[in-house]
């Protein structure tokens, strides 16, 4: 470690910023300093070192060889530093962020959070409601809740269940469906820009959608089975999100049948060492709530049937 006396963390700083962005000038706005500043510390650092590590050129600032094999070791210790500052940041409590889907979160997770706190009570968990694809392995995020086909580049995702949908709506509306083809004549709910639509559920019965009756439109999937709560029509529903209305008979399904639409539930955990033991007891703990429910929900089925 005594090497590191002969140069200033901000002159590597420097260093590994401008041969990553390939420049002084996105160097300096990362670093929040004047391209002068940033000039000014890699000559400082270079003269520490007794080594030229970039050519200046007029298409601008080009690793030497010397350059390249600093900059290699630089680039994996700035990270190593960074995981060790974000590290320190968290506290020294276990503190899980879980990046998941805001539907998903307050129509599922939400109410089965107290039975992890329970069984954990040394882990807080901070949710992060977001729909983009997101990798542990270089943000803050220590493990992503997702639902799609899976396929992502770059991350390693386990798959959770298979998403599968049916009609839910009110009692007294279920009261008018004698069969799937007593769609056309009550309200049908529907949601802009759905993963899937009633063709998943209906076609395999051999029907159309086009039997469907109108009803209203909503921007989300949690309006849309506010709406089914309210008696507005009937929903084409997925188990997670139907689950607490159903348990609660606020909903009910009509027909027993329940059809995969090819999309699935995937878990994207953390693969380096960084709160292993607590991401770790999230994961099993998450499989082993999906795959209660996954059993409460065939019960139903069957009893329904």
């Amino acid at each position: 470690m005594r090497e590191l006396n002969r140069v200033h963390l901000s002159g590597l700083r420097a260093v590994e910023a401008v041969g990553r962005l390939h420049g002084l000038q996105p160097a300096a706005d990362e670093l929040g300093v004047s391209i002068g500043a940033v000039s000014q510390q890699v000559k400082k650092t270079e003269a520490a070192l007794g080594r030229t590590l970039f050519h200046r050129t007029s298409a601008g600032m080009r690793p030497t060889k010397a350059g390249d094999e600093v900059l290699v070791h630089l680039g994996r210790g700035m990270a190593e530093l960074a995981t060790a500052v974000r590290l320190a940041g968290r506290g020294a409590e276990d503190r899980l962020v879980v990046s998941v889907a805001p539907i998903f979160a307050s129509r599922w997770l939400v109410w089965r959070l107290s039975d992890f706190h329970a069984r954990f009570p040394d882990i807080r968990v901070r949710i992060e409601p977001d729909m983009a694809l997101v990798n542990p392995d270089e943000t803050d995020v220590d493990v992503c809740i997702r639902v799609g086909r899976g396929g992502w580049p770059g991350v390693v995702a386990e798959k959770l269940l298979d998403q599968r949908v049916f009609p839910v709506c009110t009692a007294q509306m279920a009261g008018r469906l004698a069969a799937p083809a007593d769609l056309a004549h009550v309200p049908v709910i529907r949601e802009n820009e759905a993963l899937f639509g009633w063709d998943v559920w209906l076609g395999a019965q051999g029907l159309s959608p086009d039997i469907l009756g109108e009803g209203p439109t909503y921007a989300d999937a949690s309006l849309c089975l506010d709406a089914a709560i309210a008696g507005q029509g009937v929903f084409l529903a997925w188990e997670t999100l139907a689950c607490p209305a159903l348990e609660m008979g606020q909903l009910v399904t009509p027909f027993p049948q329940r059809f995969q639409t090819g999309v699935h539930y995937w878990v994207i955990a953390r693969q380096s060492g960084l709160r292993a033991r607590a991401i770790a007891q999230f994961t099993s703990w998450l499989k082993a709530e999906m795959q209660a429910s996954v059993r409460q929900w065939r019960a139903r089925e069957v009893q329904a049937g």
